[in-house]
């Protein structure tokens, strides 16, 4: 599931996790936009002098994080190092790691008595908001993501950076080293006698390489929806159990009853769990599983407890949709079990199990699945690539039936959590060739940001989350990376083309579409 987990406690974003997805964190990317100019011409017939920054949390992934605990970063590394090299001789390259701002910093100041001429980000993890520290130094700044590492604050960085219009920053969002090899030839600007605008030149670069609109025609699959009154009249009759809520107010939450609930509560009703019960949903999970690795029959049926547990707080309190703090919950042991296996089933029953107790999204879960009578929405931490010119909803939790309870079901898989390794989640090989909706409705801006995408295929990549659903974004690539800063880095996806069903949705509320793409 992702990600955004770390602590927030330095200068630049001195806001919560929960706080930053939900809302965005432009001050990182943004607050120290400063700087000088852009740096001047290098002298004739000398080299140029790029720093590449590596920013990782240690050679080796210590802790639960993107792309996972354990993760090696020195082959990416030494990849992007000899890539860059070989294909570059023109350029000197400097090579360094940071895993702050801090160090970030301290990597400065030791620069300052150094001619660098500019600076390559390899962002390879999440949350260390670094890039806006270089770029105040006004040199030119290429941010490359490192696909399924640093995918969620590339794209937060990139919209702040876009947003102020900064010409010294540029970036590049691929899974081809060639695409980064001709981002960084736009330094080859400075010997003209400076970059009037770095960001134009990386975008023509980013633009070009990236490949036209496939095949869009997708298959056939009616939707049924319900009139927008009915629809909001199921989901102001809903209510949300939103556990470990980290918040000080309800974000996010249009006219949908909330119950806070302590961990202390989950954990109870997790451990009132019929034994026997338990074990029979499990072995049910075990049977229908496409597969199972690395994941114990006990810790499925702690799941399948979690899942119980769950159900019963649905019965207590009246509540169709529960939404846990399941990654502060688990890493400091006030629950037991990780809710994953659980909101998939949940999902598949047409309740709602939303991650990350995201209110929000879990709002929108509850819209697009009160529309659709009973699709369910699939919260994820999508990533861009434009090698491919593919979106990828990734999270560690998905329903395999995203046609709806009666619907037919996809394959599932049963593996751990991806960035600790730990307990059981699910990688759903959700249908190729069908048409989806992403959709996040905001009631403090009024607002309902939409895109649609065509499902092509799904990622068994080991890095970052479980489930990744590829799929081809219909419109405009480059306008999707402009809204993270703002919308943060959650979007609920559903099967389905819902443009006119959501936009007169939206209407009813009286919000405007913000279109994605």
């Amino acid at each position: 599931m992702k990600s955004k987990r770390g602590d927030f406690n330095h200068t630049a974003c001195p806001l919560s996790r929960r706080q930053f997805i939900l809302t965005g964190c432009a001050a990182g990317a943004g607050a120290l936009l400063t700087g000088p100019g852009l740096s001047a011409a290098t002298s004739s017939g000398r080299k140029i002098r790029l720093r590449l920054v590596h920013v990782i949390d240690g050679l080796v992934q210590p802790k639960a994080n993107w792309p996972n605990l354990g993760f090696d970063f020195r082959p990416g590394m030494e990849k992007v190092n000899h890539a860059l090299e070989n294909a570059l001789p023109q350029f000197e390259f400097l090579h360094s790691t940071v895993a702050s701002a801090v160090q970030a910093q301290a990597l400065l100041l030791r620069d300052l008595g150094r001619r660098i001429d500019g600076y390559i980000i390899h962002q390879m993890t999440l949350w260390k908001f670094t890039t806006g520290i270089f770029a105040a130094t006004g040199k030119p700044v290429l941010l490359a993501d490192f696909i399924y590492g640093g995918s969620g604050e590339t794209l937060v960085t990139a919209a702040a950076m876009l947003r102020k219009g900064r010409k010294n920053f540029a970036f590049v969002s691929s899974s081809s080293l060639d695409d980064l090899v001709e981002a960084v030839r736009c330094f080859e600007l400075l010997k003209e006698g400076g970059v009037p605008d770095f960001a134009a030149a990386v975008a023509r670069v980013r633009q070009a390489r990236t490949p036209g609109p496939g095949d869009l025609s997708c298959a056939a699959d009616p939707v049924e929806t319900v009139s927008p009154e009915e629809c909001l009249k199921q989901a102001r009759s809903s209510r949300i159990l939103a556990v470990g809520y980290p918040g000080v107010s309800l974000y996010g939450v249009p006219n949908i009853p909330v119950s806070l609930i302590s961990f202390g509560e989950l954990h109870r009703a997790f451990k009132k769990a019929d034994p026997d019960q338990a074990r029979e949903v499990a072995s049910g999970w075990e049977k229908s599983a496409a597969g199972v690795e690395g994941v114990s029959s006990e810790s499925i049926q702690s799941s399948a407890a979690m899942y119980l547990g769950m159900k019963d707080l649905l019965q207590k309190h009246h509540a169709n949709a529960i939404t846990v703090n399941c990654l502060t919950g688990f890493y400091s042991g006030r629950i037991k079990a990780y809710p994953c296996l659980g909101f998939h089933q949940l999902c598949n029953d047409g309740l709602v199990g939303a991650c990350e107790c995201d209110l929000r999204s879990t709002a929108t879960m509850i819209l697009v699945t009160a529309l659709t009578r009973g699709r369910p929405g699939f919260i994820s931490d999508p990533v861009i690539d434009t090698s491919k010119r593919t979106v990828i909803y990734a999270h560690c939790v998905a329903s395999n039936r995203p046609f709806g309870p009666k619907g037919p079901a996809s394959p599932f898989h049963i593996l751990t959590h991806s960035e600790d390794r730990k307990g059981a989640s699910v990688r759903c090989i959700l249908p190729q060739g069908y048409m989806t909706s992403t959709v996040e409705f905001d009631p403090d801006k009024k607002a309902m940001l939409f895109h649609r995408a065509k499902a092509i295929g799904n990622d068994p990549d080991d890095r970052a989350c479980r489930t990744k659903l590829v799929a081809e974004p219909i419109g405009d690539i480059e306008k999707l990376f402009t809204a993270w800063d703002q919308w943060g880095w959650h979007r609920v996806t559903v099967y389905g083309d819902l443009k006119e069903p959501l936009a007169g949705l939206a209407d009813a509320l009286g919000y405007k579409v913000a279109n994605e793409a």
